[in-house]
């Protein structure tokens, strides 16, 4: 049986700007998406490309739930969680890439 990492990530569209949670088993692909604009939607609509924060799962469910969660949040909350490792809301994608 195959191992599978999944994803809970959220974008930003500028620091302290729109932000959107999503889960993905793919993220470098999923990111590379939203910066190429390739779906109809919020993240398009709104320019929210910047990766700010994401967390890794070794099970879909828990990656659902997680997002779930993330998503009730308020936006304080959220906002201290990017910047609790991010406090530049640098764009984490780069890094991503250089690390794969």
């Amino acid at each position: 049986m195959q191992a599978y990492t999944f994803y809970v990530y959220i974008l930003a569209s500028h620091i302290g700007g729109t932000l959107y949670i999503g889960v993905t088993n793919n993220l470098i692909r999923r990111i590379a998406e939203h910066k190429a604009k390739v779906a109809e939607g919020f993240t398009k609509k709104y320019d929210v490309d910047r990766l700010v924060y994401f967390e890794c799962f070794d099970h879909i469910e828990y990656a659902i739930l997680r997002e779930k969660r993330l998503k009730k949040w308020t936006r304080d909350w959220k906002i201290a969680l990017i910047e609790k490792d991010n406090p530049n809301w640098d764009d984490l994608y780069p890094e991503l890439l250089r690390s794969a």
